[in-house]
């Protein structure tokens, strides 16, 4: 079997199995950034083309460099539209990661476009993800039973709608927006708030319950910060992102020369 469709396989199968794990996060789009993330082994990296301005033609080259260094990469696209996620899929992404995803309706729409008939209704085509026909057959047999499809739980609907979300087999991991979450809540950016914290771990509960792997991003990466994110029963931690990494960087550099000028 191709490394890459063993590395597809191995990530879903440690999403259902709800092992821990750690990811990388990139913002921008030039793929020397997720080459260097990928050579720390994430067993995955995403890339944020919500909020970010990654295109459809950059985020190939970032999937194309993460899977080169053996880590599979799963876009989180700006929109649920088959717009965005066809290109990515026939880009060669291991999955997606779709974000505000809050009605039993939305899921049922999603498994349409991200799988192949009978289950959905993925049309067939040619590009990078079959190797430009090369692995045509093995790709279509294959990826409704290893690709990886996470939904983002990140509004208060969507957290009273959990179980009803997770009864889904299709979907294999949830990401948890404490920010998002915050705002809905009337308490925007409080992510420490009571509030937020009881809705996480509502979520929580229900992941382990449905067997799906549950985690979130933490910006300060600290070991202590990662301990009680598992703590709170978390079963991966996505390590910051490059975009944490140089905003830190600048904001210690900027206080380094404020104090020698």
């Amino acid at each position: 079997m191709n490394t890459i469709f063993e590395k597809r396989a191995e990530l879903k199968r440690k999403m259902r199995n709800r092992e821990r794990m750690f990811a990388g996060w990139v913002s921008y789009s030039h793929p020397s950034i997720t080459e260097t993330f990928a050579r720390a082994g994430f067993d995955f990296i995403a890339i944020d083309m919500e909020h970010a301005t990654i295109s459809l033609a950059e985020a190939q080259r970032i999937i194309a460099a993460s899977q080169s260094e053996g880590v599979p990469c799963i876009p989180r696209p700006v929109s649920h539209s088959d717009d965005y996620l066809k290109p990515l899929m026939e880009s060669g992404s291991d999955g997606m990661l779709v974000q505000m995803v809050n009605t039993p309706e939305q899921v049922e729409n999603l498994i349409k476009l991200l799988k192949y008939p009978p289950v959905g209704r993925r049309t067939y085509g040619v590009n990078r993800a079959q190797a430009y026909g090369f692995d045509f057959d093995q790709y279509i047999q294959s990826w409704n039973e290893t690709s990886t499809f996470m939904i983002q739980v990140e509004s208060i609907e969507a957290v009273e709608n959990i179980e009803k979300l997770l009864a889904f087999d299709e979907i294999d991991g949830v990401m948890v927006g404490p920010y998002d979450i915050s705002g809905s809540l009337g308490v925007p950016g409080q992510t420490s708030h009571p509030l937020v914290i009881e809705a996480s771990k509502k979520v929580i509960a229900a992941c382990e319950k449905f067997g799906k792997s549950c985690g979130t991003q933490v910006s300060d990466t600290t070991p202590e910060s990662v301990q009680a994110l598992f703590d709170l029963g978390y079963t991966y931690a996505i390590m910051g992102s490059d975009l944490f990494v140089l905003w830190k960087w600048a904001e210690k550099m900027q206080g380094l020369m404020n104090s020698m000028r």
